[in-house]
């Protein structure tokens, strides 16, 4: 006979510490799945240290057959998103859960139903997931892909998912598109002359960041990013704290050459952001900085080498952003951020995204530089 589900909520270091376990336990076989710093991963999830918990409320669940723990989920309200436009996919009523692991479709059902009755007690009546916790960090769930890596800040999942989440009654609403392609040939000559022309037009000044001036550039980036961004399906606001602690955890992986800002006229419109893949560094770790995990992670921060660079955010002010001159200046910061990815990282490959399916502007600027998609995400909903 087989031992009955019991799902429990779980808070505490311990019962936090625990919910980060599971998935090491879930992936161990899995030679694509990268293991995360436990550390960092169970500070995701204390209120203590996440900003994210500021304007969210977060419950934690997991499941347990005869004491052996075989599944998580995490439920979650966020009030800054309950506020946004109901056309731009949030608003009122919209609820989430979030780092759904489970070994079987019966127990994935059970605790899909738990997260939905919490949010259905705190007057949900609609769900988004997976969002990990925020749209801002894993959301989505992986669909197509499975078979490499992810890079920095992108999420993995069991291939069977998908089946047993649209099982429970979900459907599709948004899909997640990141981009892959060898840096190390150039690009198209009609990329190579918009470039060429972009740098004799005396108004368009393309620099690097500053990272002595690490507070007042990230200010700049996220201005344009807020605004950019503002209209696209999700968008949910960075609070102050939220933008101080993601530059705190970026900020050794951040390298001048690698983050442009293309000002015209003297006014910063654009940005673009590339991340070494710190992924390829963390991965052999397998969770632990210890013994000598420490040692090695600092070794690469002083000198990131690495295969592949990806870029998690590009934004160009909304008001330019259907005017050519956008997409000019958006081909100038990739050439020279790819210039300098090859000479001063040994880089061969770039990673784009991830790019909403409906966002024409980018997936253009995908396509003109050749790039293919590689890894796809999708949201799901349903209504409680």
């Amino acid at each position: 006979m087989t031992p009955a589900l019991t799902i429990a909520p779980v808070d505490g270091k311990a019962g936090r510490a625990a919910f980060v376990a599971f998935a090491f336990r879930h992936y161990a076989n899995d030679p694509n799945w990268v293991p995360p710093l436990r550390g960092e991963a169970i500070g995701m999830l204390d209120p203590a240290k996440n900003p994210f918990f500021g304007h969210a409320e977060v419950k934690l669940f997991l499941a347990r057959r005869d004491g052996q723990v075989v599944g998580r989920i995490a439920a979650h309200i966020d009030r800054l998103a309950l506020a946004q436009p109901p056309e731009q996919g949030m608003g009122p009523g919209t609820g989430f859960w979030g780092f759904m692991d489970a070994d079987s479709e019966a127990d994935a059902h059970a605790l899909i139903a738990t997260a939905e009755d919490w949010l259905r007690a705190r007057g949900m009546t609609r769900v988004l997931g997976p969002m990990s916790l925020s749209i801002w960090e894993e959301p989505g769930l992986l669909v197509s892909g499975f078979d490499h890596p992810p890079t920095v800040m992108m999420g993995h999942a069991d291939p069977r998912y998908r089946a047993w989440i649209e099982n429970a009654g979900y459907h599709p609403v948004k899909t997640l598109s990141t981009y892959d392609l060898d840096i190390t040939g150039g690009f198209p000559p009609i990329v190579d002359r918009i470039v060429a022309a972009g740098e004799k037009n005396a108004r368009i000044n393309i620099r690097r960041v500053n990272k002595r001036r690490f507070g007042d550039e990230a200010a700049i980036i996220l201005g344009i990013l807020n605004d950019a961004w503002s209209h696209n399906w999700g968008f949910v606001p960075l609070t102050d704290a939220e933008i101080a602690d993601i530059g705190k955890k970026l900020k050794p992986i951040v390298r001048e050459d690698l983050i442009r800002i293309a000002e015209v006229d003297g006014e910063a419109v654009a940005f673009m952001m590339t991340l070494p893949d710190l992924n390829e560094a963390i991965k052999p770790l397998n969770g632990s900085l210890l013994p000598f995990g420490w040692a090695k992670l600092l070794l690469w921060l002083r000198k990131p080498r690495t295969r592949t660079m990806r870029v998690p955010l590009m934004g160009v002010v909304s008001r330019l952003q259907s005017s050519r001159l956008a997409s000019q200046l958006a081909f100038m910061m990739i050439e020279y951020i790819r210039r300098d990815a090859i000479a001063h990282y040994g880089a061969s490959r770039g990673e784009i995204g991830w790019v909403l399916d409906d966002n024409q502007g980018m997936i253009a600027i995908a396509d003109a530089i050749q790039s293919k998609i590689n890894k796809q995400y999708v949201i799901f909903a349903k209504t409680l």
